[in-house]
């Protein structure tokens, strides 16, 4: 079996002129870098013209899992996780003790008024 030449054999699909170095155009871009809690640093890239106050102040760091902030030596806090509330504690959030047992008294009597009593 006779071998041929194949001009493609090892190129890119659309890779263009052999040996081309450019590979499209590049915007201009910012380094910012986190710190977290531990010391670790992470660099996260803007697009040069964006305003200041659009870039995030504080990120989660990708391999600790804390927040991370832009300041080295004062990096943000771990924020305290608040302990799952159960139904009835959301309900006390909104209601005061005479709210409940107003509304309680008036439940029980639409209940009797049902049965008869």
């Amino acid at each position: 079996m006779a071998t041929g030449g194949n001009a493609i054999r090892g190129t890119r699909v659309g890779s263009g002129p052999m040996g081309e170095q450019d590979h499209g155009y590049h915007a201009d871009r910012i380094a910012v870098s986190y710190w977290d809690g531990l010391g670790n640093e992470t660099v996260r890239y803007f697009a040069a013209g964006l305003p200041e106050d659009e870039i995030p102040e504080i990120i989660d760091h990708p391999q600790s899992g804390l927040p991370a902030g832009r300041d080295k030596e004062n990096p943000p806090a771990l924020a305290k996780a608040e302990p799952y509330k159960t139904h009835l504690a959301y309900v006390k959030e909104r209601r005061t003790d005479e709210e409940a047992v107003q509304l309680l008294d008036d439940a029980l009597t639409q209940l009797r008024e049902r049965r008869g009593q």
